[in-house]
């Protein structure tokens, strides 16, 4: 039997995030934060875009993806509970997004797009957010490097 082990190790990944600008107080702290503990693990190659809102970032996500030129991607934003349905609406559609782009191409992408009842929720979660989506990012990279070499 072999096994698989989580590997946190960064070296030699190329990690591309996309940020929404929606909430940009709570974004910049998301993006700080990942790429701070993407730099503990050792990734080198990190690129990062910026879209509009989380609507938009499945489309920049794909478009990076379909580029061949990454590992892992990153998923950051906020969208916070209004007074209408709109919250609903970009929360499950954004995840959704998400997920399709990480099962259309194989790569996997961290969803880092915090969704919250009020900003300071938000706040609260950001830096330990953005620090799990680095982790996860580097580990389902080498994951799926992983389960290749041993299926060669």
């Amino acid at each position: 039997m072999s096994e698989i082990k989580p590997d946190l190790g960064g070296q030699g990944l190329r990690v591309g995030i996309v940020r929404s600008r929606f909430n940009e107080q709570i974004g910049a702290a998301l993006l700080d934060a990942c790429r701070e503990r993407l730099a503990e693990l050792k990734v080198a190659t990190v690129t990062v875009v910026s879209v509009p809102g989380s609507l938009e970032a499945p489309l920049a996500l794909q478009k990076l993806a379909n580029t061949e030129q990454y590992d892992a991607l990153i998923a950051l934003g906020a969208v916070i509970r209004g007074e209408t349905y709109h919250f609903e609406v970009v929360a499950n559609e954004s995840a959704s997004g998400l997920m399709q782009v990480q099962l259309d191409s194989g790569i996997p992408v961290a969803n880092g797009i915090l969704t919250a009842d009020t900003e300071e929720q938000a706040e609260k979660r950001s830096r330990r957010k953005g620090r799990d989506c680095a982790e996860v990012a580097v580990e389902m990279a080498n994951l799926a490097r992983n389960v290749a070499k041993s299926h060669r």
